[in-house]
């Protein structure tokens, strides 16, 4: 049997001290791992504070109270203050309702995406109200649209012709001058530059669809369009809170306009105004328009997509110049302008600030914005699907801070 070598005759390498460096290399790997782990748990930590400075919703979201919420954790919710909950209905056939209309610009190539918008409209709200529809193109509607859609409302279907003075290029617009705007635009990317139909639809949107023969014996709108999704339950009637509320304008989003659409607008806005300051509004919302008192326009609109409104705001005086005042400039054409500044505008200076709705309790989506109700209360008892960090109320490109602001000031 071999003798069993001493310790003073073992290699160099099985020394003590040889047993201590690895020893150190494992505390050093340990300490790397740990100093690692610290500073990832210090970057998620800071990046979860300034999105909660920064982005309300997710704060929102992230929040104690909505986890709880959504896995059933602590005390039930207190009662919401929100609008719809305290408006519910399931109304029968003799329960009051608003001399109103569901109303559609649609083609009839878009047959698939309003059927679509009107499905979940229904579902959503008009079966248990029905309310009529209105359906306006400026070509004849082909039977099948006309078919497929009667079959799938609740209630009454219209549909109509634009006139053409109300839909086409008006022939005293310099057409050199305006196919050169558009020819720019495309140049410049901008969504629709091209498109003298787009700036057709914004025109008509803007002044003439409240003049409709068969809009005109309406008070009240809900202007829909194809493709768009109402993703909670509406189970109160807009159209009688606001006019319970006398609210003339109520809107979901709202975001900036593009610069280049409406280089002149404002100016003209500014030009009416100097000449009829009788129209403007008391308490109105010239601060959500403007961050200098109304030397320049900030680009805020509400996104007229949605809209419920009171048309008799649109067919009244001080509208009705403006919107003559804006015609004449020929900015529909030789920029641009889109319906949604101009409403939002109008709305804004010529009516008193309270009288605009920002419908929180109404989800909507139209690719690629949309809008879910930040009552964790609300998305339940509305059956929404949709997802709050993915609306768009406090995103840094939307005004709705803005908006706040404004109407508590």
């Amino acid at each position: 049997m071999p003798a069993i070598p001493s310790t003073q005759s073992l290699p160099i390498s099985h020394s003590r001290s040889s047993y201590a460096r690895p020893s150190t290399r494992r505390v050093c790997l340990v300490n790397h791992k740990a100093l690692c782990f610290s500073l990832a748990i210090t970057f998620l930590i800071g990046i979860h504070s300034v999105l909660r400075y920064a982005r309300p919703d997710y704060a929102h979201f992230t929040s104690v109270s909505n986890v709880s919420a959504h896995f059933r954790w602590g005390a039930p919710d207190a009662p919401s203050n929100s609008t719809a909950l305290g408006h519910e209905q399931r109304p029968g056939a003799d329960a009051r309702r608003a001399n109103a209309v569901l109303l559609m610009l649609a083609r009839n190539s878009e047959l698939e995406g309003a059927m679509a918008s009107v499905k979940e409209l229904e579902e959503r709200f008009n079966r248990h109200f029905g309310y009529p529809w209105l359906f306006l193109n400026e070509v004849p509607f082909s039977n099948e649209f006309k078919q497929q859609i009667s079959s799938i409302v609740s209630g009454s279907v219209s549909f109509g012709l634009i006139p053409p003075e109300h839909w086409y290029q008006p022939d005293w617009i310099d057409e050199d001058k305006a196919s050169a705007s558009r020819a720019q635009m495309v140049a410049d990317d901008v969504v629709y530059g091209g498109s003298v139909s787009y700036r057709n639809m914004c025109r008509f949107n803007s002044g003439f669809f409240y003049k409709h023969p068969l809009v005109q014996p309406y008070k009240w709108y809900w202007r829909v369009e194809p493709n768009v999704h109402f993703p909670c339950d509406i189970d109160y009637d807009p159209f009688v809170y606001m006019e319970d509320n006398n609210k003339v304008y109520g809107f979901t989003i709202t975001p900036h306009e593009w610069p280049k659409t409406v280089t002149t607008l404002w100016s003209a806005v500014k030009e009416f105004i100097d000449v009829n300051p009788q129209y403007l509004a008391a308490n109105n919302s010239m601060e959500y328009l403007s961050l200098d008192g109304g030397v320049n326009y900030n680009m805020c609109h509400f996104w007229s997509n949605f809209e419920i409104a009171n048309m008799e705001f649109w067919r009244g005086e001080a509208y009705s110049e403006f919107f003559d005042h804006l015609e004449s400039k020929g900015g529909f054409y030789y920029e641009r302008w889109g319906d949604a500044p101009v409403h939002s505008i109008g709305a804004s200076l010529f009516a008193p600030k309270d009288q605009i709705h920002f419908f929180d309790d109404i989800g909507y989506q139209h690719d690629p914005l949309q809008h879910c109700p930040r009552d964790n209360a609300v998305r339940r008892a509305r059956n929404c699907t949709c997802m709050l960090y993915r609306s768009y109320d406090y995103r840094l490109e939307s005004c709705l801070r803005r908006w706040e602001q404004v109407r508590l000031s």
